[in-house]
């Protein structure tokens, strides 16, 4: 990461993670086929709507892991091999925690938040059942991301993508057996989930316990040392708050969503999944842009932090702004692939042509705020990104939203509600943007300055 040319090294670490990433979607969204298909309307709005309220409880500490990120990168930049061992169990030690809590959070407001969200009769047992049953592989799935950020440190992106292909292979078969032979729908997919999460954390725990060097993990060593614990929340805890509200828009969004029947949320929750494929091409960029920043911040390599930031944004905006073109093009065939609900569809092929077609505009603030986080900048993005997303999109739901929703037909209203989500993307990606400029010309001449007076 330190030497030589740069955008080849982005492009082979970023794209075995936005090839695992859209695998495991691929995977996750054979749960919403397979009970699309085989279990119907309601099973489809209850697995596909508990992604929001999924991201919303775990965001918190899927921060901690790239604060986690940023800190061993910025220790391997100055070559501190000691204090990587510490940071490495850690950052372990914390995910292993983190998940146990989460098991319980997730069993004890399933339902209460589902009902707070407006759930349908019809769904919210379907909902409730999903929702427990996934949350009991949360320990798996923070060893699967905190170890995953581990191994982006030396641009290991490979092994965390074999680990989800075999996890994938699994979700799908059991997805198959359970619910198409044993008829558990909602059930079944979520146990399916739960044992291929099981699969990528361990084989992950296992990759770091094998490692030779600075980030071998040993379960003897499990430890938490408060100085990097500290500097990972420092760094991490923005973004995880960041992530927390950012997804409580969604939440507030979805609920809205809900108010238009079960056929609206199945045809969003169908839709979404191409949402999430094409986002991954950002979020991969995104944790290229963190590792290779914080390593070149860390020795002091400024230029080459620049052009991290330049090649990750326009990989990213251009890559995505493909998969954009091909999924909105053939709108229709991709939603009928997921239900067979003719007004799922209608709903699911709007929200494409409202959301979906401008998806590459979420590449500004994020490559924006990876970029200041791994210079140590975590809150100033996440202030930025509150404002501009969450705030702007709860001020649309309560006025344009609100006046629209009883006056015109539901898909327009749908329509207008859905618009809300590129409307913020351009003004937020242009504050963080701006802001990046001016934070990378003050921290960067001040370095500078530091070094020549040494």
């Amino acid at each position: 990461m330190l030497n030589g040319s740069l955008w080849d090294k982005i492009l082979i670490f970023a794209l075995p993670i936005a090839a695992s990433s859209i695998l495991q979607q691929l995977f996750n969204s054979a749960d919403v086929a397979v009970v699309g298909r085989f279990a119907g309307t309601q099973a489809v709005a209850a697995v596909g709507s508990n992604a929001n309220v999924i991201s919303l409880i775990i965001n918190l500490f899927l921060g901690i892991s790239v604060g986690a990120n940023v800190v061993i990168g910025n220790l391997a930049g100055r070559g501190k091999a000691q204090d990587i061992q510490d940071a490495v169990h850690t950052a372990i030690t914390v995910a292993l925690l983190s998940g146990i809590f989460l098991i319980f959070a997730g069993f004890f407001i399933a339902r209460p938040i589902l009902t707070l969200m407006g759930t349908p009769d019809d769904v919210i047992d379907y909902a409730v059942v999903y929702l427990r049953i996934y949350f009991g592989g949360m320990p798996f799935f923070m060893l699967y991301n905190f170890g995953a950020a581990i191994l982006r440190v030396k641009g290991d992106t490979q092994r965390p993508l074999y680990s989800l292909i075999l996890s994938g292979v699994i979700n799908v078969i059991l997805n198959l057996v359970l619910v198409v032979v044993f008829k558990l729908d909602v059930t079944g997919v979520g146990i399916a989930t739960l044992v291929s999460t099981a699969v990528s954390g361990l084989l992950v725990l296992y990759f770091l316990m094998k490692e030779e060097g600075i980030l071998n993990v040993s379960l003897k060593k499990l430890h938490i040392n408060e100085t990097y614990l500290i500097q990972m929340i420092r760094i991490g805890v923005p973004a995880g708050i960041q992530g927390i509200i950012f997804n409580f828009s969604n939440v507030v969004i979805q609920s809205s969503i809900n108010s238009f029947g079960s056929s609206a949320m199945a045809g969003s929750a169908a839709e979404l999944n191409f949402e999430y494929f094409s986002f991954y091409v950002v979020s991969a960029f995104n944790q290229a842009t963190v590792s290779f920043t914080s390593v070149n911040y860390g020795a002091g390599k400024f230029d080459r932090c620049k052009k991290i930031w330049r090649y990750c944004l326009i990989s990213s905006i251009v890559i995505t702004a493909v998969m954009v073109f091909f999924f909105v093009t053939f709108r229709k065939f991709f939603i009928g692939l997921y239900t067979t609900d003719p007004v799922a569809i209608q709903y699911g092929t709007l929200r494409m042509i409202c959301v979906e077609a401008f998806d590459c505009l979420i590449s500004t603030y994020e490559i924006g705020a990876s970029t200041l986080r791994a210079m140590g900048y975590s809150m100033l993005p996440a202030i930025e990104t509150i404002f501009g997303i969450c705030v702007l999109r709860l001020a649309w739901i309560y006025t344009i939203f609100a006046h629209f929703r009883k006056t015109v037909e539901p898909l327009t209203a749908f329509g207008i509600l859905t618009s809300v989500y590129p409307v913020s993307w351009v003004i937020t990606g242009t504050v963080v943007v701006t802001t990046y400029y001016i934070v990378r010309h003050k921290e960067f001449n001040k370095e500078r300055s530091l070094s020549l007076s040494k």
